[in-house]
């Protein structure tokens, strides 16, 4: 059976949201009594009371060192001197909310409270972890009492008005953002906020009065008109959207997020020709940048997924582009990954070349040029990684890349070479990568038969992540091959097949081992497991497997049948097996 190389792959995470929804608000300034030296204490006698400040700061001293194991002991004595002091159990709640004991911590938080019920930050932390609970009338109790204390302080109305919309109240959620509105004045992100809150209670007329009153305040604002449209268009009115575009297009017919809005609009409306004519009059417009219509481009291309549509219509407009500004590789770049979307990898190759030719010290360019010949065209994937190792060689994904490329054409020791060279580069905390690096250095030192150095770097791939099931179960099949601590390689195998039962390869894998420690039948279960997965996948099986299940057929009593997949594996013609022909010649199973 052909194991599993296993890989990383890189992945930009692009997050987005509105945490900085009252970004222009002026906020009431709460003074963090958490932390205090004048901590709140009971009647302690005066030598308790210098033990407890004593043992408070070094607990506080060790939090800052990063020694928490330390801290928390610290503060759990701090706790049998005053059990009634606040900001221990506030300091003991983070503790065990970090552990992700969330029961505690909610416990320690009440108790926080109970003692210090002003403290605006216990009763958040409290308040909090009442919503993670579903405990909402406690969060508003919370954030309602901190209110009280602190009208002026917009963010808790913004977590009030929350609260209220988790627990189903949607008229409060409203009243409480409209108090919110009185304090800070228009703000389109909290108007936005209630629309929703209104669409939701499908109080559609006062939804879109929420957005018209910024229009009848600031008649010429473009992006007030646009919004609304857009809003209009969600909602499926498309002819009072096409009004508003209309006004907008009045104040301003080259604002570039007015055309793509309309570009999405005549899409909606299958009016595909004035999609096109909208953008391309904007991509060959002088007075609009090249950033700008990138922008645009995008959020046209991200609208043409979204309405699962056609993206090849906008392959023009990118031509287009290019040849208006023929010495901008970020165009390229973003017209490559438009083609990877339609499966275009030759097409898209071509432009992530370009785009690395200009940028060869960007590792963008590289990865994406990987991208569309990993795994399929080795050698190209080679002769890219060393391109880019060329240009920056302290990056070890390129590495990485070269040496599983080398590995699946069976240079081993080139292979070897790239891993050990590129593990090197790869910073100590990225745990997961060492794992990866190190797993597939241990397979390669097996297959030069350096079963001893295997081993040992197996071990030391686990050490660096536990939980790499390539690793796991490469070491225990390997370890089964080598009739040696199968008790090891059984506990390792069983963790890959309760992570992904389903895989037929790790399937195999536990079936082998259960097989050489004796267990026929439980490993038949397996292996044939592994084969009703395999053919469900549509994945070719390999000789290996098909050579594993004659073998625990034979040893099951099925020997006809355990011939008839022996020969099966042979007519494979990718089985390494040493005994695999003197099994069928003698019709009797041959241990290796």
């Amino acid at each position: 059976m052909k194991k599993t190389i296993y890989l990383f792959f890189l992945t930009l995470f692009l997050t987005s949201g509105y945490s900085n929804l009252l970004a222009q608000a002026k906020t009431k300034e709460v003074k963090n009594t958490a932390g205090s030296k004048d901590l709140p204490m009971a009647n302690l006698p005066a030598d308790d009371k210098r033990k407890f400040d004593y043992y408070f700061y070094e607990a506080m001293n060790a939090k800052s060192a990063g020694k928490y194991d330390a801290a928390f002991d610290l503060l759990k004595y701090c706790l049998a001197i005053d059990s009634t002091n606040a900001n221990v159990y506030y300091e003991l709640g983070n503790y065990y909310n970090s552990l992700d004991s969330k029961n505690k911590a909610l416990d320690f938080y009440r108790k926080a409270t109970n003692y210090d019920g002003n403290n605006f930050y216990y009763n958040m932390a409290y308040a909090g972890l009442c919503l993670e609970f579903k405990q909402y009338s406690d969060a508003i109790e919370q954030f309602e009492k901190l209110l009280a204390a602190s009208p002026e302080n917009s963010e808790l109305y913004v977590y009030l008005s929350e609260a209220y919309r988790m627990d189903g109240d949607i008229q409060s959620a409203i009243s409480t953002l409209d108090k919110l509105e009185q304090i800070v004045g228009l703000n389109d992100k909290i108007s936005l906020h209630k629309y929703q809150l209104y669409t939701m209670i499908k109080q559609e007329n006062k939804a879109f009065a929420e957005m018209q009153k910024y229009i009848d305040k600031y008649p010429n604002e473009i992006k007030y008109q646009i919004l609304l449209a857009n809003l209009y268009l969600q909602a499926g009115k498309n002819d009072e959207a096409y009004i508003v575009y209309s006004k907008a297009k009045s104040i301003d017919p080259d604002d570039p997020y007015l055309i793509s809005s309309l570009a999405e609009y005549y899409e909606r409306t299958n009016n595909k020709k004035a999609a096109e004519e909208e953008l391309h009059t904007a991509l060959i417009s002088p007075k609009m940048d090249i950033d700008t219509k990138l922008a645009i481009l995008a959020q046209y291309v991200g609208s043409l997924q979204q309405n699962r549509q056609d993206t090849q219509v906008a392959n023009a407009l990118f031509d287009s582009l290019m040849i208006q500004h023929p010495q901008e590789p970020k165009l390229n770049l973003m017209y490559g990954n438009l083609l990877m979307l339609q499966n275009k990898k030759d097409d898209a190759r071509f432009q992530y070349q370009v785009f690395a030719d200009a940028n060869p010290t960007n590792p963008t360019g590289w990865e994406q040029m990987l991208s569309t010949t990993f795994p399929d065209s080795l050698d190209v994937s080679i002769k890219t990684c060393k391109d880019a190792i060329s240009y920056i060689p302290d990056q070890p994904q390129f590495y990485f890349y070269l040496g599983v490329s080398e590995y699946m054409k069976e240079n081993y020791k080139s292979a070897l070479d790239a891993l050990q060279q590129g593990v090197e580069y790869v910073d100590e905390e990225n745990t997961p990568l060492l794992s990866d690096f190190y797993g597939q250095i241990g397979d390669l030192y097996y297959h030069q038969e350096m079963l001893d150095s295997a081993f040992i770097t197996y071990d030391k791939a686990l050490r660096y992540n536990p939980n790499n099931l390539g690793v796991l179960n490469n070491y225990s099949y390997f370890l089964s091959l080598t009739k040696k601590n199968l008790d090891k390689a059984e506990k390792m195998s069983s963790i890959t097949v309760k992570a992904e039962p389903s895989n037929p390869t790790y399937l195999d894998t536990y079936g082998w081992v259960l097989f050489e420690q004796g267990a026929y039948t439980m490993a038949k279960i397996y292996i044939e497991n592994a084969i009703k997965y395999s053919e469900e996948k549509k994945e070719e099986l390999s000789g290996e497997v098909l050579e594993h299940y004659g073998d625990v057929l034979y040893k099951t009593g099925e020997q006809e049948k355990a011939l008839e997949y022996w020969i099966k594996a042979k007519e494979k013609g990718d089985s390494k097996s040493k005994t695999l022909d003197k099994k069928i010649e003698e019709k009797t199973y041959i241990s290796e």
